[in-house]
């Protein structure tokens, strides 16, 4: 019987080593990809490192840091949270080449990050996000850009 990674505090953990877009690797061969600390973000900061993940080709790290966040937030800031995380989940399944799972995560997306479009807490730039995610989920082939989360120079509303 095999038995499951965990990590210090006994939770269940993958420690696998893992590519560039997250694909876990067999046990022994090296880390390609970089692995994102878990631990609690400010908004702003989870934002960021985020943001510097897509920049840098790594949307499954992305991911990682949207998803810290989105189980982390109080209640009426998941579905934003949750939606980004899920952006980021569509853009690695198109860099994997699963086109079928980038179309059918993003459309899930848009729904999650809909009720914020009005709203766009932390400078977060939903609008052009939910664009982003609705030509994904209409055409997964062609050429898909980095998404950008914040609005450049803006000063939306900042959620207490």
């Amino acid at each position: 019987m095999t038995t499951r990674d965990r990590d210090a505090s006994g939770r269940p953990a993958n420690a696998r080593p893992r590519d560039a877009l997250g694909r876990p690797l067999a046990r022994g061969q090296q880390d390609v990809g970089e692995r994102v600390p878990q631990r609690l973000r400010t908004p702003t900061e989870a934002l960021d490192a985020a943001q510097d993940y897509f920049d840098r080709g790594l949307p499954f790290q992305a991911h990682e840091v949207l998803e810290d966040q989105w189980k982390a937030s109080e209640p009426r800031w998941r579905g934003l949270w949750q939606g980004l995380a899920q952006l980021a989940v569509a853009l690695t399944h198109h860099r994997r080449g699963n086109l079928r799972g980038a179309a059918s995560v993003s459309a899930r997306a848009v729904t999650r990050l809909e009720p914020y479009a009005s709203t766009g807490p932390y400078d977060i730039d939903v609008p052009a996000l939910l664009a982003w995610g609705r030509a994904l989920a209409a055409d997964p082939s062609g050429e898909v850009p980095v998404p950008v989360l914040r609005r450049i120079g803006a000063a939306g509303p900042m959620p207490v």
